[in-house]
């Protein structure tokens, strides 16, 4: 801030008039509500290709006076929008948990007094007071006093800012220890903090999952539409009446839907979720567990996420003539009690596992001062002796004292590690002794190393991203296996890739966000992990944020995962649960692709070889309730997941449905022209021969393709078993006794049955090198 703008208060702060001016001006010191209204959340749901297609089915079954079929595709269509419905809405979570970490009052000077207002009516100018305990309500330059901040939710630095007069701090800082007054320097939105909220508030990537269903829609709508129209084309013709050309082109439409694609894919989300939720891993939304199937790099924060952030001792220097139990012990003395500061709780701490004996008896303690950079204790020892104990940073120590020659050496050491160095010394009035050195650091987690390991092994480029210093990041990296290059402080090299750096150290909020998004631009798939309000934009604009236990409440909005439980072996988790889920849609995916071109293009085949629709209406929708929804068992089933990121390579698997769609097709096509010619069945005989073949070939494809490399894929799931059991038993029962369609013979049925297994053989034979040469795994 400028020295003209700081001298914009008065020493007795601003005046009320000149408060509400500034307060007019800038806007109150809060974040703006930009949440969308529930129904028009609700609404949106209904206004995507799929949710298009069945309104348009709907309207031709209400127009053709089809009410029972209209009524089952508008309770499908609320289905799949009520799913979705309950999914979203994090951003807006995200600003929620974000207002509620600032500060609901402040002390502030107004008209020469002290007066405590809500946080929310501070502008630029005022004069505020920080105390213990409180959280730091605006951005603020400190004018007096000092204190300790602990700024770790916002830059990611663990150690606490000892700051006074001169100092800048931002909303959302809390104040360990101390008091000082500071002047206003931003409010709102205009602070580091309220920058944080609006980079989530436009945070945003479209999931690989919507991405996929669109394209697959898209393509699905493409080709079945022009098949569509040429069969209406030719309907017309051949002078079919409109009372049939109507039925013909609104069962085309009903047979090209993939009515329960959406609805699949939450279904197999929800049960990943449940999976997730057993071993500690709560997703905030169902599109992360696909998102966690195909992250190819892990972004990592180092604070909180692959350290403990709970500075710990490291290292003890005892001086010659002392051992490393009484400088801890010294050190202590010198150490509050029971209160908030961070370094002295870790000296305490190490001290009991390491008690000495016949330490002095405390007289006096005197806090940490900022000024001097230090903290000093007065105590008598056994002979009545007093002893003054000083513990601060070495230069320090070193100014009252005269250590040995090494310990310069060794505190360069030390800090070129990234350690803390406090130095301990002790005496009598007249003679001060240097003890010793006192080595502090955030330490990794005991399973960060694994945990690296363990999704190298799975394809995924760990990556740490810091506020924290260079030297201090790159040995937590090498400690936990990151092994590379730190990229240097500053703007980030243009086009900059995961392999480039194995770290980026000094990077705030904006940075990380941006890192995010420029390897998004190059084509990868990125997870985000952390655990303060400084990575809620990261964790928002990746495909998956994943946020740690010890995480704030804006991390947790603000990720597709949260950790419920200590460590990071939930990220591993998270991304062999989402290769499961992965492969449960994908089986769902290929084969209701196959089957709804297969309908399309058999009723086409059907009415150049009949001159009739081979399928109705009420056939189609019999398909769709026993077919396509009894399918969704598949988001129960055992699968194979792959050892490398998944991705929805949709060309790959649009031709591996061209050519397991044409066996199907040639099958279903044999079936018909069977009836047509060698039984010399009717057009209506034909229809029940028909989707009774769809139905029996379908379930045939379903089991081929479970497996990618193998001739058979795991052991079904009882779920699975028992819903193709269904839909053979329902559509064998229908096509017997005739009812909603022409009866069959019970030799029929079984032939048919029977050929569909043979079908089924042949079909394993052809998946194996289409999906092998093809990529599909």
């Amino acid at each position: 801030m400028s020295a003209a703008s700081l001298q914009e208060a008065a020493p007795g702060g601003l005046t009320s008039a000149e408060a509400s001016s500034r307060l007019q001006k800038d806007g109150p010191n809060a974040m703006p509500d930009t949440s969308a209204h529930p129904l028009r959340n609700a609404l949106a749901k209904f206004w995507a290709p799929v949710p298009w297609l069945l309104e348009a089915a709907i309207v031709l079954q209400v127009a053709s006076h089809k009410y029972l079929e209209a009524s089952v595709i508008a309770g499908l269509l609320l289905f799949n929008a009520a799913l979705a419905y309950f999914q979203e809405g994090r951003a807006q979570a995200t600003l929620a948990a974000l207002k509620s970490r600032l500060a609901l009052n402040a002390s502030v000077r107004r008209d020469g007094a002290w007066k405590t207002v809500p946080a929310a009516e501070l502008v630029r100018g005022d004069l505020v007071k920080l105390s213990l305990g409180g959280v730091v309500a605006a951005d603020v330059h400190l004018v007096g006093g000092s204190v300790s901040l602990d700024q770790s939710m916002l830059t990611g630095e663990s150690l606490p800012l000892e700051a006074g007069p001169g100092v800048d701090t931002y909303a959302g800082a809390l104040v360990r220890r101390g008091e000082a007054t500071a002047e206003v320097t931003a409010t709102g939105v205009q602070t580091k903090f309220g920058r944080t909220a609006e980079l989530v508030r436009t945070a945003h990537v479209v999931s690989s999952q919507q991405k996929a269903v669109l394209r697959i829609v898209r393509n699905l709508a493409i080709f079945n539409g022009g098949v569509i129209l040429l069969i209406g084309a030719y309907a017309f013709t051949h002078s079919m009446p409109w009372s049939e050309i109507i039925p013909l082109l609104l069962t085309s439409v009903l047979a090209a839907i993939p009515v329960a694609l959406p609805a699949t894919f939450t279904l197999a989300a929800s049960f990943g979720a449940r999976s997730l939720v057993k071993l500690g891993v709560l997703p905030t939304r169902l599109s992360a567990i696909d998102e966690a199937a195909t992250i190819d790099v892990l972004c990592s924060d180092k604070t909180g996420t692959l350290t403990c952030n709970q500075l710990s001792v490291t290292s003890i220097r005892p001086m010659p003539g002392f051992d490393e139990a009484h400088v801890l012990g010294m050190a202590t003395l010198a150490s509050s009690e029971g209160g908030q500061d961070s370094v002295d709780a870790a000296i305490r701490s190490a001290s009991s596992r390491k008690p000495a004996s016949d330490l002095p008896r405390l007289n006096k303690f005197v806090p940490f001062d900022p000024a001097r950079k230090m903290s000093e204790a007065t105590a008598t020892d056994e002979k009545g002796s007093v002893q003054r104990v000083i513990k601060g940073a070495f230069t320090a120590v070193a100014g009252l004292t005269t250590p040995p020659p090494s310990a310069a050496g060794i505190a360069d050491e030390l800090e070129k590690q990234g350690f803390r160095v406090l130095a301990v010394a002790a005496s009598s009035p007249a003679s001060m002794q240097f003890m010793g050195l006192i080595a502090l650091s955030d330490p990794p987690r005991s399973d960060s190393t694994s945990l690296i390991s363990e999704l190298h092994a799975l394809g995924v480029r760990a990556v740490m991203v810091t506020g924290d210093a260079p030297a201090t990041a790159a040995i937590v990296a090498h400690a936990v296996g990151l092994n590379g290059a730190t990229c240097p402080p500053g703007p980030l090299p243009v086009d900059v890739k995961p392999r480039d750096f194995a770290v980026f150290a000094s990077i705030l909020p904006e940075g990380k966000y941006d890192l995010v998004k420029a390897f998004q631009k190059n084509g990868h798939t990125v997870g985000m992990c952390g655990d303060g309000a400084n990575d809620a934009p990261a964790l928002r604009q990746a495909q998956i944020g994943i946020a740690v236990s010890t995480t704030t409440d804006v991390a947790k909005s603000a990720a597709g995962v949260v950790l419920t439980k200590p460590g990071l072996g939930g990220i591993v988790a998270a991304v062999k649960e989402g290769r499961i889920t992965f492969q449960r849609i994908l089986t769902y995916t290929l084969n209701s692709t196959i089957k709804k071109v297969v309908q399309v293009l058999l009723l086409a085949i059907g009415l150049i070889m009949t001159g009739h629709a081979v399928l109705t209406p009420m056939l189609m929708v019999i398909v769709m309730i026993t077919g396509d929804f009894l399918a969704m068992s598949l988001t129960t089933d055992r699968v194979r997941p792959s050892q490398k990121p998944n991705a929805w390579r949709i060309g790959s698997i649009t031709s591996a449905c061209v050519i397991l769609g044409g066996c199907f097709l040639a099958f279903c096509t044999a079936i018909l022209a069977m009836g047509k010619y060698e039984m010399g069945f009717g057009v209506e005989a034909l229809r029940t021969l028909s989707v009774v073949g769809i139905v029996y070939a379908s379930q045939a494809t379903l089991y081929a393709i479970r497996g990618r490399h193998h001739l058979w894929g795991l052991r079904p799931t009882i779920w699975l078993v028992l819903s193709s059991i269904a839909d053979v038993l329902i559509i064998s029962i229908l096509a017997i006794r005739g009812i909603a369609m022409a009866p069959l013979p019970l030799s029929v049925i079984a032939g048919e049955f029977g050929a569909s297994i043979v079908f089924g053989l042949i079909l394993v034979g052809v998946k194996m090198p289409v999906f092998a040469r093809l990529g599909i795994s």
